[in-house]
């Protein structure tokens, strides 16, 4: 106690006492009602973007009905749509671009936290995270010009040639070779998605305890014996947030999608044929929209997004709690 409350008298220092806790009371409170309202602003945003998809979308799908999901056809001039070209590229190109990043990501994750000499370490991870800066209509732009040349006249007439008459390979990997296509915006979408998960994963891998990779060296175990046993299974759930995250950066992207998939409604077999994904489709056809069914099927598109969005991210925080679940077992 301060020689001034020393010298106060007893009733004041209650006084005293009961006004700092009423005021620590009331900004706990004020704290507490702010807090909750902005979570609850988040529902209400996120439901609002619902509903208004739904509204909008609905004259499409009480036109079209369950078709509209397994059609592929898109004529704006007969005015019948169908959404099965878009979910299809949109997903193919999200999971290929997932199945390169992840791996490449989680490596890069390694080397820097268990592998880099210090003086590295902090040079290569600025670089990385510059990557998640750069707009996406850059990448889209090098994709285009840069990326889809080299790749039409180096990389797909040597996959095209070296997997020709093999049975299921060669109708996955047909020709001829565009440059721009499926592969190519999943591949852009990786180099895109990379910066995040390698970031995630590194920052996750900082958390290990020191003790616990210092005991698993100890006892003789190799460094992919301690990133394997160690490392991955203690960061396994941020991890998948990691990778969550990628993914739906993947499946929301629009401008470097748009620069080099093609923009092709149609669905084939090869990777290396032109297509379009659903952001790519609203991005293109959304100012020339000019009848309400045209507009809504638009919508609907944009509904159909954010339903894989959600069930994926559902199917992600089940995943997690499995995990957790097993962790704490």
């Amino acid at each position: 106690m301060t020689i001034a409350s020393e010298a106060m008298p007893l009733s004041e220092q209650m006084r005293a006492r009961a006004a700092t806790v009423r005021r620590f009371a009331l900004t706990d409170a004020v704290f507490r009602a702010v807090t909750r309202g902005a979570a609850i602003l988040v529902l209400l945003i996120l439901g609002g973007v619902g509903i208004s998809l739904v509204v909008g979308a609905w004259p499409a799908l009480s036109a079209f009905g369950g078709s509209f999901l397994v059609t592929q056809s898109w004529n704006p001039v007969t005015e019948k749509f169908g959404a099965l070209a878009p979910i299809y590229g949109t997903i193919v190109t999200a999971a290929i671009a997932i199945l390169i990043a992840v791996p490449i990501g989680i490596g890069i994750a390694v080397f820097l936290s268990e592998l880099c000499p210090r003086p590295l370490r902090r040079p290569i991870g600025i670089a990385v995270e510059l990557l998640a800066g750069i707009p996406s209509i850059i990448y889209g732009i090098w994709g285009l010009f840069v990326f889809a040349p080299f790749l039409q006249t180096t990389v797909q007439p040597f996959v095209i040639n070296l997997f020709h008459g093999v049975p299921g390979l060669s109708s996955l990997f047909a020709g001829p070779p565009y440059g721009i296509g499926l592969f190519t915006s999943a591949l852009i979408l990786a180099i895109m998605v990379l910066p995040f998960i390698t970031s995630i994963t590194k920052d996750v891998f900082d958390t290990v305890p020191a003790v616990l990779k210092e005991s698993a060296y100890g006892i003789g175990c190799t460094t992919w014996e301690v990133t394997r046993r160690v490392v991955i299974p203690y960061t396994r759930v941020g991890i998948m947030g990691g990778v969550m995250l990628g993914l739906g950066r993947a499946l929301g992207e629009t401008m470097a999608v748009t620069f080099v998939i093609g923009n092709a409604h149609r669905i084939s077999a090869s990777l290396f044929a032109p297509g379009t994904t659903i952001s790519a489709t609203i991005a293109n056809e959304f100012t020339e929209a000019d009848g309400e069914l045209y507009t809504s099927s638009l919508v609907a598109l944009g509904l159909i997004l954010f339903v894989i969005t959600f069930i994926i991210l559902a199917i992600a925080r089940y995943m997690l709690a499995r995990i957790e679940k097993r962790a704490g077992a």
